[in-house]
């Protein structure tokens, strides 16, 4: 049975996903990355109460969870037809 979690789930991920993004990209510290660090608790503890709530495993939910929010900001691939290119 595949996991279709909700998309208050998805948005929290993007939303760490993007915190991640900006820490990275700048010199390592504690107040730099604390945005990231809040942004992954929130997502874990939300992953975990719905988890326990549907009765499914944490894990294969923040899989999905993490599945999901990467195919949400990928952007769309031209088709294999050439359509688009030069």
């Amino acid at each position: 049975m595949a996991i279709e979690p909700p998309d208050e789930l998805i948005q929290l991920q993007r939303e760490a996903n993007r915190a991640r993004q900006e820490a990275t990209t700048r010199e390592y510290s504690a107040e730099a990355w604390r945005p990231w660090l809040d942004a992954v608790d929130a997502v874990h503890a939300a992953v975990t109460e719905y988890a326990k709530e549907q009765g499914l495993s944490r894990h294969e939910v923040e899989k999905a969870v993490k599945t999901a929010a990467k195919a949400a900001e990928t952007p769309p691939e031209e088709s294999s037809d050439g359509a688009g290119t030069e």
